[in-house]
């Protein structure tokens, strides 16, 4: 180490708690013990230079969970399990919007859409024949029904003629909003320390050693949330899952607006900045996209572009100007995992590829659990 009696005096000294992941959940989290601890010192450790992981990676989805997802969901876990699911992350939603404001985040409520494709004829007649029931379902949380159909008046292609809707669905600017949480942890005397990667902590009962790539410390208190890097760090039923996202140069006169999805939320899409940002595609490669590594492979760009220009945008011209991947945190179920894991240690993550929609609300629940 070669730092100076200032840098530990002031940075790196008398610390109450820490936390790793500078992402949605980490920022929340913060923001929550200001609120319980006003005095305290807190310290946030980032591994990238800009928060790695999902958190600016997403595609702005404000979302809950589509048609197909809500039943699929409801093949692993009883009804009052997607209920808590689903009621977790539209609470999630509205308390990111009331920390943020909607003009901060850019919120915009265009509704969301579902796609089926032309060949599934069994997935697509099981859904619609299924809306009423999970209209039924959510209707004491949401007092309207959720789904209804609509037509496909977007001249999308190689679909069924019919949607499923949700006026209830959203979308966000991913970087506007991750800016604005970052100022407001800022703005609380918060510190952030970005490009410092943790490489072993341990609980010493009075207080918690942490070395990482740069510096060695101590904390009162530490709370991880790196939801898709969480494996490591910890011993818990994590599984990094990389999202590959292709984004088009403007397109003049685009008419879709909203969020879409397709193959239960495998893929999605929506419309940003007069373009069409479109991901997913990770179902065709289960085992290469477990990864950490942000990158992107032929097979599962080759699929998005393939899919821009059969479905989306069928004969109409179009150019991809970026690309990107991000990294979720996902497990054998939806819930995510916030919990001690010893006397001062706790983490929050596994956020399922929803964390635009939990983020907020497992940050404060972790929060919630220190002393």
């Amino acid at each position: 180490m070669n730092l100076s009696y200032w840098e530990i005096k002031s940075y790196l000294s008398n610390i109450d708690y820490t936390i790793v992941g500078s992402g949605i959940v980490g920022l929340n989290c913060a923001l929550r013990l200001r609120e319980r601890f006003p005095k305290a010192t807190i310290v946030i450790l980032e591994r990238g230079f800009l928060p790695q992981g999902a958190s600016t990676k997403n595609a702005g989805f404000a979302c809950f969970g589509s048609l197909s997802e809500i039943l699929d969901d409801l093949n692993t876990h009883s009804e009052d399990e997607v209920i808590q699911l689903i009621e977790k992350r539209r609470n999630g939603l509205a308390l990111l919007r009331q920390t943020l404001s909607d003009e901060a985040i850019d919120y915009q409520q265009h509704g969301g859409y579902e796609l089926f494709d032309h060949s599934d004829h069994e997935g697509y007649d099981y859904c619609m024949s299924q809306m009423g029931k999970v209209n039924a379902l959510l209707k004491p949380q949401f007092k309207a029904d959720v789904f209804q159909i609509k037509e496909n008046l977007f001249n999308f292609q190689n679909i069924q003629n019919e949607l499923s809707f949700t006026p209830f669905e959203g979308q966000i600017d991913t970087g506007k909003m991750m800016r604005s949480l970052t100022d407001l942890v800022l703005n609380k005397g918060i510190l952030i320390l970005n490009s410092v990667s943790v490489e072993h902590f341990e609980d010493l009962s009075e207080n918690v050693y942490i070395k990482t790539d740069k510096f060695e410390f101590k904390t009162n208190q530490l709370l991880i949330c790196t939801n898709g890097f969480a494996s490591k760090l910890i011993n818990a039923e994590v599984k990094p899952a990389r999202a590959q996202v292709l984004i088009t140069k403007p397109i003049e006169n685009l008419k879709i607006k909203g969020t879409f999805h397709l193959d239960k939320g495998f893929y999605y899409f929506r419309n940003i900045d007069s373009r069409i940002l479109l991901g997913g595609g990770r179902n065709l490669d289960f085992k290469t996209e477990e990864t950490t590594e942000m990158a992107q492979t032929a097979i599962i760009q080759n699929k998005l572009e393939e899919f821009l220009k059969t479905t989306i945008l069928p004969n109409m011209p179009f150019e991809i100007e970026h690309r990107w991947s991000g990294i979720m945190g996902v497990g054998s179920t939806k819930k995510p995992i916030v919990k001690r894991l010893s006397n001062k240690v706790f983490c929050g993550v596994r956020l399922g590829g929803m964390g635009i929609a939990i983020g907020s609300h497992v940050g404060r629940e972790l929060a919630d659990l220190v002393d």
